[in-house]
């Protein structure tokens, strides 16, 4: 039954790096496995020279083959790493920014369609309009008699 969950897991542990984004741009990038497989090379080349028995001190300071061989594996690592940089990231398909935009323009629609939803939104952001009535404190005279006017003229 453990063979059964751990041959599950590593299935599964396979399938994630399968559609990892560094993993598909060395599997696409033909320039990018050179370079690590150059490095690789170069670095067990470098190893090899360190490990003939001789001061690796020394070595470092005066064999130029290896000091070659270990220039030539750190610019082909740089270069990989450069290039691995440049990976596409995953998209995300969702997340709040999405969210929030589609409210505000949702909210931009519905205030633009309706007046009485606009009114409501200037009544809650400055108060609600003071409607008023004007009475007047002072009485009006009404003339008892309306002047008359006859058909002659008095000079």
């Amino acid at each position: 039954m453990a063979k059964k969950g751990k041959a599950a897991k590593a299935g599964q542990a396979a399938m994630r790096a399968r559609y990892n984004p560094y993993v598909q741009r060395i599997l696409d990038d033909d320039d990018l496995r050179e370079n690590i497989v150059q490095a690789y090379e170069s670095g067990r080349a470098a190893y090899v020279r360190l490990s003939d028995g001789r001061s690796p001190a020394k070595q470092i300071f005066d064999d130029k083959k290896l000091q070659k061989n270990i220039k030539k594996g750190a610019e082909n690592v740089r270069d990989a790493a450069v290039t691995l940089r440049e990976a596409p990231r995953k998209q995300r398909k969702g997340g709040l920014g999405r969210f929030v935009l589609l409210g505000v323009v949702g909210t931009g629609v519905a205030l633009a369609a309706s007046e009485g939803l606009r009114k409501k939104v200037l009544d809650a952001l400055f108060g609600a309009e003071e409607e008023f009535e004007y009475t007047s404190t002072t009485t009006t005279s009404t003339p008892t008699s309306p002047p008359t006017t006859t058909g002659s003229t008095t000079t």
